[in-house]
C-alpha cells in the first residue's frame, strides 16, 4: 500500500492447517500449480477491484476503508475476493498509517486505545509439542504448551521456555520418541497415549529447572473439532471414543492432576452445551478459549458470554477478514469479562503485524508457534524490540501480565 508522499504498508496473509467453518474463506486458484493452493486471483483482485476501491481514500480511517472492503466482496464469508486478500490489505493499510507517522506500528495504535508509556506485554503462550493438524495427527491433541506465568518481563518469559524447550528436545531424543518438528515449530513426538504429552511437558519444566504450575505452566489446545462431530470423539491415539461427558471428564482430570492454566477449543465447534459444562466446571480456575467456536467474531463473543461457554478467545485476523472486525471481537470480549489470545496461524508468514496490534491495543497474551523456523522466532524476536524501546523510553522493565486466573486458586501452588 503506498500513499501518496512515499509512505508504504506491507502485509501477508496467514493460512491455518486447522480452521472453524465461520472463518472468513481464503481464495485460492484450484487446478494444479501447488497442488491447487495458488492464490493468482486473489492477487489479481487486489491488483484491480480493491485498488480502485482505495485509491485516493485515506488510510487513517481504517473502519471506512474496511467498510469498503466488505461491501466490496459482498459475501458474508468473504469468499468472493477472498478472505486472504481482504486481510493482507486491511493490514496493509493499518501499517501504511503508521509508516506515514514515521512510528511503529504498536506506537501508533497505542493512543487511540488511551495507552501510556507504561504499555503491558503480551505474556508468551509457547508450543513445546505439535499435535493433531499441524502434525499428521500423529497425537490427537493439537498443541501442548507452556505459559511463563512467573516470569517479570517478556524477556525473561521467552528465556525460561527457551530452556524448557531444550529440555523437552533432550527427553523426547533420549526415549527415542522424536520424530521430527511439527508445522509451528514444535517437537513432533511418537507417543502412545495422548496424556504422555503432559509428563513430558512436566518433567522438561522441572529438567529446566524451573518448578511447573509457579514459574512454568502447561497450556493445551485441544482442537477437538478435528476429531469430533455431533458431540462424538475419536482419541486414536488413546484408542478409544467417547461422547461429550466423557471428554470433558477426562480434560477436567488433566486439570486436577497437572498444571494447566489454559484449555483451548476442548469440545467441538458444535458442541456449545459441552463447553458450556466445561467452562462451569473449571472455568473459575483455568482459562477457557474459544477459537474454532468463537472464529473473531464479535457476536458470536457475545452469544458465547450469554450461555457462559469459554471465557476467553483467541484473536486472529485472518479468521475475521479485516481489522476493525478484528478488533470488534476484542471489544466484545472485553465487554464481556473474557480473556484474550491474539493469535498467528500454523501457515504463518515473516509478517510481524499481529505483534504489533497485541502491544498496541493491549491484548494480555500471544501465541505465535514454538522456538524453531523463521516465521515464529522473527514475531518472538519483534516482541523484544518492542520491550527494549518500552524500558528505554520508561526506564524500567515493562511487565508481562497474562490476565490468567491466579496462581494461589491452583491445587499445585
Amino acid at each position: 500500500m503506498t500513499l501518496r508522499f512515499g509512505a508504504i504498508g506491507r502485509a501477508i496473509a496467514p493460512a491455518g492447517a486447522s480452521t472453524g467453518t465461520g472463518e472468513a474463506v481464503e481464495r485460492r486458484d484450484g487446478g494444479e500449480a501447488f497442488g491447487g493452493l495458488d492464490v493468482k486471483g486473489a492477487v489479481a483482485a487486489v491488483n484491480s477491484e480493491i485498488h480502485l476501491a482505495l485509491k485516493g481514500k485515506d488510510v487513517r480511517d481504517q473502519e471506512e476503508i474496511d467498510n469498503v472492503l466488505r461491501e466490496l466482496d459482498g459475501m458474508t464469508d468473504k469468499s468472493r475476493l477472498g478472505g486472504n486478500a481482504l486481510i493482507a490489505t486491511s493490514m496493509a493499510v493499518l501499517n501504511a498509517a503508521a509508516a506515514a507517522e514515521k512510528i511503529p506500528l504498536w506506537q501508533y495504535l497505542g493512543p487511540l486505545m488511551g495507552h501510556s508509556d507504561g504499555t503491558v506485554l503480551p505474556l508468551p503462550e509457547i508450543q513445546i509439542l505439535g499435535g493433531g493438524a499441524h502434525a499428521a495427527g500423529r497425537v490427537d491433541i493439537q498443541d501442548f504448551m507452556v505459559i511463563a506465568v512467573g516470569a517479570s518481563s517478556f524477556a525473561e518469559a521467552l528465556d525460561w521456555t527457551a530452556e524448557v524447550y531444550r529440555a523437552a528436545g533432550t527427553l523426547l531424543s533420549e526415549s527415542g520418541r522424536l520424530e521430527g518438528v511439527a508445522d509451528e515449530g514444535g517437537f513432533w513426538p511418537a507417543f502412545d497415549s495422548n496424556e504422555e504429552g503432559l509428563d513430558v511437558l512436566v518433567s522438561a519444566i522441572e529438567k529446566s529447572g524451573r518448578t511447573p504450575g509457579q514459574d512454568v505452566a502447561i497450556s493445551l489446545d485441544i482442537a477437538a473439532s478435528e476429531f469430533g462431530a455431533e458431540r462424538r470423539y475419536k482419541l486414536s491415539r488413546d484408542k478409544q471414543e467417547m461422547d461429550s461427558d466423557a471428554l470433558c471428564g477426562m480434560l477436567v482430570d488433566w486439570v486436577e492432576r497437572y498444571p494447566i492454566v489454559s484449555v483451548e477449543d476442548p469440545l467441538g465447534e458444535d458442541d456449545p452445551d459441552g463447553l458450556v459444562r466445561f467452562t462451569w466446571a473449571v472455568g473459575k480456575r483455568v482459562q477457557v478459549v474459544g477459537d474454532d467456536f468463537l472464529v473473531t467474531n464479535a457476536d458470536r463473543v457475545d452469544a458465547a458470554a450469554k450461555v457462559s461457554a469459554c471465557n476467553a478467545v483467541l484473536i486472529k485476523p485472518n479468521q475475521a477478514g479485516t481489522l476493525s472486525e478484528t478488533k470488534a471481537a476484542f471489544d466484545a470480549a472485553e465487554k464481556a469479562g473474557y480473556g484474550a489470545i491474539i493469535s498467528a496461524r500454523s501457515g504463518e508468514t515473516e509478517d510481524v503485524t499481529i505483534v504489533h496490534l497485541g502491544v498496541g491495543w493491549g491484548v494480555k497474551q500471544l501465541k505465535v508457534g514454538s522456538f524453531a523456523r523463521s516465521e515464529r522466532m522473527g514475531k518472538w524476536n519483534e516482541g523484544l524490540r518492542i520491550a527494549e524501546t518500552l524500558n528505554q523510553t520508561s526506564g524500567g522493565t515493562q511487565p508481562v501480565d497474562g490476565n490468567l486466573p491466579p496462581r494461589s486458586s491452583f491445587p499445585w501452588s
